[in-house]
This record gives structure tokens, C-alpha cells and sequence, in this order.
């Protein structure tokens, strides 16, 4: 995962949300909540963790295989780039 402070920042506000959701959940399963609105909130979860996890396997790509700070237009590096966006497209589909 890229380690700029954005980054850090943002995928350290998408694990509370999760941690959030979970919290919540245990408490309505602990109050006994009828299991359609039980269900919603694990669909919920588990779009976020997706969208988690989304970010987390774009950022390894770029890194692994995107421009390698080569300038658009230089040796490929946009391309590089359409690679990475093709290959997220179908993972951000994937995930949903």
C-alpha cells in the first residue's frame, strides 16, 4: 500500500467505519434484531471491506507493476497505467 499520509489516512478511516459496522452488528445480534436488517448490515460490511480491499490491491499495482515514476508518454508509462486501470475495473466489479 502507497504510504503517503492520505493514503494512510484514508484507508485508516474505512477500517474504523468497518470496525464500526462490526460493533454495531454484534449489538443487534446480541439484542436479538430479526435477521433482515442483520442481513444488511453484513451486506454493508462486506461492501466495505471490499472497497478496502479494492484500494489496498490498486495501490500494490501501481507499485508493482504501474508507470515506476516514469513521466506519461515515456517508454510505456501510460500504458503501464491503462494496465492497472483494466485490471481494477474488473476487480472493482468483482468485488461488488
Amino acid at each position: 500500500m502507497a504510504h503517503s499520509p492520505e493514503d494512510k489516512k484514508r484507508a485508516i478511516t474505512r477500517l474504523r467505519r468497518i470496525k464500526g459496522q462490526a460493533e454495531a452488528l454484534e449489538r443487534a445480534i446480541e439484542a436479538g434484531i430479526n435477521c433482515a436488517p442483520l442481513l444488511q448490515q453484513i451486506v454493508a460490511m462486506r461492501g466495505a471491506t471490499n472497497g478496502l480491499m479494492a484500494e489496498v490491491m490498486e495501490s500494490h499495482l501501481r507499485e508493482t507493476f504501474g508507470s515506476q515514476g516514469k513521466p506519461v508518454g515515456q517508454d510505456g508509462a501510460s500504458d503501464h497505467d491503462e494496465n492497472v486501470e483494466g485490471v481494477m475495473k474488473i476487480l472493482r466489479t468483482y468485488l461488488k
